[in-house]
């Protein structure tokens, strides 16, 4: 806080305005933003803002993953920054303990169809979860007893590069 005190009064005394500093991210900021999730192996988009609108968020909800979040706290209003991030870091290992089978029953009473009331291998299904909260896996086969589901995030146990452009922090 001096720092900025004694700048203040060196620039006023200099004849030059004083600069403000930008807003920075906090751990609880709402902000605007540019960004993209890319998989390094390939270079290909999962997400993508930057052609579009921008997002809107706050930090602190559950609104993005933990150490994505982590990644933007501190960075300034205005910022443009991409971190690479190692297998596994941004969302995880993949936890075979999360590959589970579905009882058709259960299936067709909990779950949300597509238009045609089916399902395809890659189709990601959504369930209720007891709090009233919702969570979703990817359809890997199905037969005449049930499905097989892999309820690992998409990105689990990959490298991921998170572009930034920090547009406002409020």
């Amino acid at each position: 806080m001096n720092d900025s005190v004694s700048s203040e009064s060196a620039s006023l005394s200099s004849g030059a305005p004083a600069a403000s500093e930008p807003a920075r991210v906090g751990p609880q900021s709402f902000l605007t933003l540019h960004y993209r999730l890319s998989l390094p192996e390939n270079g290909a988009d999962v997400i993508n803002t930057f052609e579009g609108k921008p997002a809107t968020l706050q930090l602190g909800i559950g609104q993005m993953s933990e150490v994505l979040e982590n990644c933007l706290v501190g960075m300034a209003d205005g910022e443009h920054r991409i971190f690479e991030l190692a297998p596994g870091e941004a969302f995880g290992q993949r936890n075979p303990d999360l590959i589970q089978r579905v009882s058709n029953a259960l299936l067709e009473r909990d779950s949300l169809p597509d238009d045609a009331g089916t399902y395809q291998p890659g189709d990601l299904v959504e369930f209720p979860a007891p709090d009233g909260s919702r969570f979703a896996g990817v359809l890997k086969e199905q037969d005449e007893t049930g499905a097989l589901f892999d309820f690992n995030h998409p990105l689990a146990g990959k490298a991921v590069r998170f572009e930034v452009k920090l547009l406002g922090v409020l």
